[in-house]
């Protein structure tokens, strides 16, 4: 595993992106920089971009116009290798839950005493260790989601992209997700996540994107833009108002 610090995380940088649907504006970003320490949560109202934002981020997806830049280089196959993602709902393999990691560590070309060592790391990582043997797709919806973040870490991402990983979990699924997500930040891995959950932002967020309208209203550290927002449209949605 390796062992980095939130000093050594690279920047990710979207320039110009435009995504249109049928003379609708869905995505219109002019620029957008991620070069600090720590997770970026970005917040927002159903159908602001979050997701879309997120997809274009990781090269899901390929904007009209515009470009995404890690590191500098323009986003191609060198820089997605080093890029992960987690969906809200995660797919596992037919298999054990060893079974699902080993998959993702043989494709890192690893030898089977170095898979052992780090799969013993990994479920050790998302307390599932007592779980090992048990067939994935029997897991509960937050062991489910722990063990899809595990195999996105096993690829030792510099990126991690997560979109609403705890949306439908209770708060101890959530809890120990969380606790994940903080430990990768501090070893370096750059999170950028969506949440519709605020609360969930104050406790992780070392910075914050609010969307609206496929549209970037504020961007910002987390301190400044949850307790003081400079846009309306922000003020609006952290005080519970409603968006359109």
């Amino acid at each position: 595993m390796r062992d980095l610090t939130a000093d050594t995380m690279g920047t990710l940088e979207a320039r110009g992106l435009l995504i249109g649907h049928n003379g609708s504006t869905l995505l219109d970003v002019p620029r957008l920089l991620l070069d600090g320490p720590g997770p970026t949560l970005i917040l927002g109202p159903n159908g602001a971009g979050k997701s879309l934002l997120l997809r274009c981020l990781h090269g899901l997806i390929v904007p009209e116009a515009g470009r995404v830049l890690q590191d500098g280089h323009n986003l191609g196959p060198i820089q997605k290798a080093r890029q992960a993602m987690v969906f809200q709902r995660p797919v596992l393999l037919r298999r054990t839950v060893t079974a699902n990691l080993d998959f993702v560590l043989r494709r890192r070309r690893l030898n089977r005493p170095a898979r052992r060592v780090r799969i013993e790391e990994l479920l050790h990582e998302g307390g599932l260790a007592a779980k090992a043997r048990q067939s994935a797709r029997s897991l509960s919806g937050g062991e489910a989601q722990r063990l899809a973040i595990l195999r996105a870490l096993a690829t030792e991402p510099e990126v991690l992209f997560l979109d609403e990983p705890t949306s439908a979990l209770d708060p101890a699924a959530t809890q120990a997700i969380e606790k994940m997500i903080l430990r990768a930040s501090s070893r370096g891995v750059r999170i950028v996540m969506v949440t519709h959950d605020i609360g969930q932002a104050r406790r992780l967020a070392a910075d914050v994107v609010m969307m609206q309208g496929g549209h970037v209203v504020e961007h910002g550290p987390a301190d400044e833009v949850l307790q003081n927002p400079r846009s309306e449209a922000a003020r609006r949605y952290l005080a519970g108002g409603l968006l359109i």
